[in-house]
Protein backbone atom coordinates (compact mmCIF):
# COMPACT_ATOMS: atom_id res chain seq x y z
CA UNK A 1 0.00 0.00 0.00
CA UNK A 2 1.21 3.49 -0.68
CA UNK A 3 -0.18 6.64 1.34
CA UNK A 4 -1.70 9.98 -0.16
CA UNK A 5 -1.76 12.97 2.13
CA UNK A 6 -4.91 15.72 1.84
CA UNK A 7 -7.41 18.07 3.35
CA UNK A 8 -10.51 17.04 4.78
CA UNK A 9 -11.91 19.70 2.01
CA UNK A 10 -9.67 18.31 -0.58
CA UNK A 11 -10.95 14.38 -0.30
CA UNK A 12 -14.50 15.80 -0.32
CA UNK A 13 -13.94 17.02 -3.59
CA UNK A 14 -12.11 13.95 -4.93
CA UNK A 15 -15.54 12.42 -3.86
CA UNK A 16 -17.47 14.14 -6.02
CA UNK A 17 -15.22 13.86 -8.89
CA UNK A 18 -14.57 10.11 -8.43
CA UNK A 19 -10.54 10.80 -8.43
CA UNK A 20 -8.04 13.06 -6.50
CA UNK A 21 -6.17 15.14 -8.72
CA UNK A 22 -3.94 17.30 -6.57
CA UNK A 23 -2.25 20.77 -8.45
CA UNK A 24 0.90 18.12 -8.54
CA UNK A 25 -0.60 15.93 -11.56
CA UNK A 26 -0.74 19.07 -13.72
CA UNK A 27 2.62 20.51 -12.54
CA UNK A 28 4.54 17.82 -12.53
CA UNK A 29 3.01 14.52 -14.11
CA UNK A 30 2.35 12.86 -10.90
CA UNK A 31 0.71 12.84 -7.25
CA UNK A 32 3.07 12.51 -4.38
CA UNK A 33 2.32 9.74 -2.32
CA UNK A 34 4.27 8.12 0.77
CA UNK A 35 5.24 4.97 2.73
CA UNK A 36 3.86 4.32 6.01
CA UNK A 37 7.66 4.66 7.59
CA UNK A 38 7.80 7.63 5.30
CA UNK A 39 4.51 9.58 5.49
CA UNK A 40 5.11 11.76 8.63
CA UNK A 41 7.93 13.99 6.85
CA UNK A 42 5.78 15.13 4.01
CA UNK A 43 3.20 15.56 6.52
CA UNK A 44 5.29 18.17 9.19
CA UNK A 45 6.75 20.10 5.75
CA UNK A 46 3.66 20.84 4.29
CA UNK A 47 0.58 20.37 7.15
CA UNK A 48 2.52 21.32 9.87
CA UNK A 49 0.11 22.37 12.93
CA UNK A 50 -3.13 21.29 10.81
CA UNK A 51 -5.87 19.23 12.10
CA UNK A 52 -7.76 18.49 9.10
CA UNK A 53 -5.18 16.20 6.93
CA UNK A 54 -6.17 12.88 6.59
CA UNK A 55 -4.31 9.57 4.75
CA UNK A 56 -5.75 7.70 2.12
CA UNK A 57 -4.75 4.27 1.56
CA UNK A 58 -4.24 3.70 -1.85
CA UNK A 59 -3.98 0.05 -3.43
CA UNK A 60 -1.35 0.61 -6.19
CA UNK A 61 -2.61 -2.71 -8.01
CA UNK A 62 -6.23 -0.92 -7.89
CA UNK A 63 -4.27 1.73 -9.54
CA UNK A 64 -2.79 -0.08 -12.29
CA UNK A 65 -6.03 -1.30 -13.02
CA UNK A 66 -7.14 1.98 -13.75
CA UNK A 67 -3.85 2.66 -15.91
CA UNK A 68 -1.97 5.19 -13.50
CA UNK A 69 2.06 3.67 -13.30
CA UNK A 70 3.53 4.12 -10.02
CA UNK A 71 7.18 4.45 -9.24
CA UNK A 72 9.85 4.65 -6.82
CA UNK A 73 11.76 8.03 -6.96
CA UNK A 74 14.09 10.69 -4.89
CA UNK A 75 12.16 13.06 -2.64
CA UNK A 76 12.66 16.75 -2.11
CA UNK A 77 15.57 17.37 -0.29
CA UNK A 78 16.11 20.08 2.87
CA UNK A 79 17.22 23.18 -0.30
CA UNK A 80 14.45 21.87 -2.52
CA UNK A 81 15.16 19.14 -5.39
CA UNK A 82 15.62 15.95 -5.84
CA UNK A 83 17.60 13.97 -3.04
CA UNK A 84 18.82 11.04 -4.36
CA UNK A 85 20.48 9.84 -0.80
CA UNK A 86 17.47 10.28 1.09
CA UNK A 87 14.09 8.34 1.39
CA UNK A 88 12.30 7.84 -2.55
CA UNK A 89 8.69 8.08 -2.93
CA UNK A 90 6.02 6.77 -4.55
CA UNK A 91 4.47 8.38 -7.70
CA UNK A 92 1.20 8.02 -8.92
CA UNK A 93 1.25 8.95 -12.58
CA UNK A 94 -2.08 9.52 -12.82
CA UNK A 95 -5.21 10.66 -10.78
CA UNK A 96 -6.12 8.39 -7.70
CA UNK A 97 -9.31 7.28 -8.37
CA UNK A 98 -11.08 6.60 -5.12
CA UNK A 99 -11.91 2.86 -6.35
CA UNK A 100 -8.43 2.60 -4.93
CA UNK A 101 -8.29 4.19 -1.90
CA UNK A 102 -8.85 1.29 0.48
CA UNK A 103 -9.28 3.19 4.21
CA UNK A 104 -9.18 7.03 5.10
CA UNK A 105 -7.44 7.87 8.36
CA UNK A 106 -7.11 11.52 10.59
CA UNK A 107 -3.52 12.07 11.19
CA UNK A 108 -3.40 14.23 13.96
CA UNK A 109 -0.14 16.51 14.87
CA UNK A 110 2.01 16.43 18.35
CA UNK A 111 1.92 19.02 20.28
CA UNK A 112 4.88 20.49 18.35
CA UNK A 113 2.91 20.97 15.60
CA UNK A 114 4.78 17.36 13.53
CA UNK A 115 3.45 14.44 12.64
CA UNK A 116 4.08 10.49 13.19
CA UNK A 117 2.49 7.73 11.18
CA UNK A 118 -0.85 6.88 12.51
CA UNK A 119 -0.62 3.29 14.62
CA UNK A 120 -3.55 1.79 12.63
CA UNK A 121 -0.91 2.05 9.52
CA UNK A 122 2.16 2.36 10.62
CA UNK A 123 5.37 0.19 9.31
CA UNK A 124 5.50 -3.18 11.30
Amino acid sequence: MILHLCTRDELAAARAEGARRPPSLDEVGFVHCSEPGTVHLPASRLYAGRTDVVVLVVDPARLAAHGVTVRWEPGVGPQGGEDPRGPWFPHAYGPLVLDAVVAVHDLVPEPDGSFRPPPAIASP
